[in-house]
């Protein structure tokens, strides 16, 4: 988000790489848009101008500089931090949204008319759904351009477009060239049909490690797998099964290396999304680490895990059902759970998907796991019953889970849910919405972490203490977790 323009500017006179993704430097002397970082020679100040998104510096005439490329730069990390429609509406556009259902489908998403929605996203960000939508087409279109040899007019139509012929004049209008030339700088990349390999640009620090070694805990076996530096799982896209491999980077890097076996190339859009919610690489882990680090019992913490993150998840019904699966027991208890209902229900992956990757099932669906009975379930018959009575509710849509919701929305809707209480309401909000300020002070080993900092071990206390760290309670609670230095967490 642009504060103050002035500040913006001292931010591209020192190329700080930090603000990539947050906003948008363009000139206008040159009518071309960058990011904050570009190396290309900084303009003056009287011909800088500063836009939230890309899509509002393509609305006002600019187009990309093919420098920098800056539609590859890390996500703003706003549309988390903002719990209003705009964020909802920038999660969902990013997810394909309106790709697949329009504008009203998004508009109904949130509860709005679609005139309403295009003047609050216009006032806002200075740009239409339809323009948001445009240029995150023309990224994708670009990312199949570079990266694959497919031919033209297959990728016109997997990035999104309705026609060759829209196709073509976005991308000249935004990138002042024609496909066949951003082809030519296409890359050599491993793997077969279906299969594209891209880098995902990420803020530095990174701490990728404890994101495998919380992926590891609760791997369900055929669904997911992690190896020394990577992640792989299986996830049922809008078009086909797929498998995404995400392999962490050093830290001279500045971007996971994502392999996507893809059942579907229409599907490119909300898979790069997915993998980028799941390893929260939108976050500003700079910012982050400053403010926690404001608080002196904290700060040995981050300065000995700089840039934390909170693992997302692709797929908010599978995260219902593990989270309800997770409550009062372990995680090794709740994956165990997990696994069984996976190999009972679960669809088995397509054969030469499963075959090139080593998984074999994707996570039941809602509508599977309602057709079994409390005694399939296992555990406590209530908690069985919490579920089901989830799952009918997420096959039908009356309950939906998504990065569409608004937080607040969500927690309570949820907690007025028999059998879920406001633990499983907030682990669900920072895990599929990237909600940053979720403490969950109720949480045994959080209140375990927090002890043996010398914060005590009460709620209340933790939530007292808690008011300093927002808005990125979310993150201090990751720093508890792994204070407490036990393998055993509460949740699935």
């Amino acid at each position: 988000m642009i504060l103050d323009d002035d500040v913006a500017y001292r931010a591209v006179e020192t190329r700080d790489a930090r603000f990539d993704g947050q906003f948008i430097l363009a000139v206008r002397t040159t009518g071309i848009y960058c990011r904050p970082a570009c190396p290309a020679r900084k303009p003056l100040r009287r011909n800088a101008a500063f836009f939230p998104t890309a899509a509002a510096a393509q609305a006002a005439g600019f187009r990309a500089c093919r420098r920098c490329l800056p539609d590859a730069a890390p996500g703003s990390p706003e549309w988390n931090l903002r719990a209003d429609t705009v964020g909802a509406a920038m999660r969902l556009i990013a997810d394909g949204v309106i790709d697949r259902e329009g504008v009203p489908g998004l508009a109904t998403r949130l509860g709005y008319t679609s005139r309403h929605l295009n003047r609050m996203l216009l006032a806002e960000l200075g740009a239409s759904p339809l323009a948001l939508a445009r240029a995150r087409r023309a990224h994708t279109a670009r990312l199949l351009l570079t990266t694959t040899s497919l031919p033209i007019s297959e990728i016109a139509f997997a990035a999104g477009f309705s026609s060759i012929r829209q196709f073509n004049e976005t991308v000249q209008e935004i990138f002042a060239t024609a496909p066949s030339e951003l082809r030519r700088d296409r890359l050599s990349q491993p793997g077969g049909p279906g299969v594209i390999t891209l880098r995902l640009p990420v803020r530095q620090p990174f701490d990728g490690k404890g994101l495998l070694a919380f992926f590891a805990l609760r791997a369900i076996a055929g669904v997911e797998k992690v190896h020394t530096h990577s992640y792989t799982r299986s996830m049922q896209l809008p078009g086909a099964p797929a498998v995404v491999e995400l392999t962490m980077p050093s830290r001279a890097e500045a971007s996971v290396l994502a392999k996507l076996h893809l059942g579907s190339l229409a599907d490119l859009t909300p898979a790069v999304e997915r993998c980028r919610r799941i390893l929260d690489l939108d976050a500003d882990p700079v910012g982050i680490d400053a403010l926690l680090s404001a608080d002196p019992v904290l700060a040995p913490r981050v300065a000995a895990i700089p840039g934390i993150r909170v693992p997302g998840t692709s797929d908010g019904a599978e995260l219902v059902v593990r989270a309800i699966l997770g409550q009062q027991v372990s995680v090794v208890a709740a994956r165990t759970a997990a696994s069984k209902l996976t190999h009972r229900v679960g669809h088995r992956l397509p054969e030469e998907l499963a075959t090139a990757t080593g998984l074999t099932h994707l996570f039941p669906t809602s509508a599977a796991l309602a057709e079994l009975a409390d005694v399939d379930i296992g555990g406590p018959r209530k908690r069985a019953a919490t579920l089901l009575h989830a799952c009918r509710d997420l096959a039908s849509g009356s309950l939906v889970i998504d990065p569409g919701r608004r937080s607040a929305d969500l927690q309570v809707e949820l907690c007025a849910r028999t059998g879920i209480g406001p633990w499983t309401a907030g682990y669900l909000a920072m895990r599929v919405l990237g909600d940053p300020d979720v403490l969950l002070a109720t949480d045994l080993v959080q209140r375990q972490g927090a002890n043996r900092l010398g914060l005590g071990s009460s709620p209340a206390a933790l939530r007292a203490r808690g008011a300093r760290w927002r808005p990125f309670s979310s993150y201090a609670g990751m720093h508890l977790w792994r204070a407490a230095s036990i393998t055993t967490t509460k949740g699935p």
